[in-house]
């Protein structure tokens, strides 16, 4: 079984908070793949169903982002999981809107969720990075994580979050790299063929034979200018 977690705040409030983006995409693998409806347990929301050949359970911490470990340690214990069965999608500041990384361990970089994850179950579960900018300055980074995403986002966003529910079957067998070469496709689809460079232009006539010897025109040129004006 694999548990997958989303990182964000509870509340209409901060639905649409870069912080929540987490929460997004457990919403659309729930949504697109026919999971049950979410219920109320180990301190969150969570609804179990299946990816591909994999039983996969989806949570939501309802304890805000500080204590999100609280809620994904109860729900590991109940399993009886180990961290690497537990992929947590997440925010990244460290990388551009639209970019998303998954890796395993390391540190948490200061993310709230991450350190009450780290502290709860340890640091070596499966992190989905998505990519959402950093604001240039790092005491504008928790005004910006709590702000919504902007109108011009909303593309992108919605393109990555389609390719993550695209992948999560991939993701739930433990291919991260044809998950995040479903997102990529969704993110950047390829462009219909154009054929060869330059094929666009129109192939040049063959140059015209040379005119037989008892056609080529023998007018001297004050003729030739003579013909032109009758």
């Amino acid at each position: 079984m694999r548990l997958f977690v989303g990182l964000g705040n509870p509340g209409a409030k901060y639905a649409r908070n870069r912080h929540n983006i987490g929460f997004m995409a457990i919403d659309a693998i729930a949504a697109d793949h026919g999971f049950a409806p979410f219920r109320r347990k180990f301190q969150g929301e969570i609804s179990e169903g299946r990816l591909g050949s994999e039983r996969v359970a989806l949570l939501k911490p309802a304890t805000f982002m500080n204590l999100s470990g609280q809620s994904v340690g109860e729900a590991m214990r109940f399993h009886k999981l180990a961290p690497a069965d537990i992929v947590v999608f997440q925010d990244e500041i460290d990388l551009a809107p639209g970019k998303l990384r998954v890796k395993t361990g390391g540190g948490h970089a200061g993310h709230n969720g991450l350190r009450s994850l780290h502290a709860h179950i340890g640091p070596d579960y499966v992190r989905v990075r998505m990519g959402v900018g950093h604001p240039g300055h790092k005491d504008a980074v928790a005004g910006w994580v709590l702000r919504d995403f902007a109108k011009a986002d909303q593309d992108w966003l919605d393109d990555m979050l389609r390719g993550v529910s695209d992948g999560a079957a991939d993701l739930a067998a433990g291919d991260s790299g044809r998950f995040t070469n479903a997102v990529a496709l969704r993110l950047n689809p390829p462009r219909p063929a154009t054929g060869k460079a330059g094929a666009g232009a129109a192939a040049a006539d063959p140059p015209a034979p040379d005119a037989p010897p008892d056609k080529a025109d023998r007018r001297s040129p004050l003729q030739r200018l003579a013909d032109r004006f009758r």
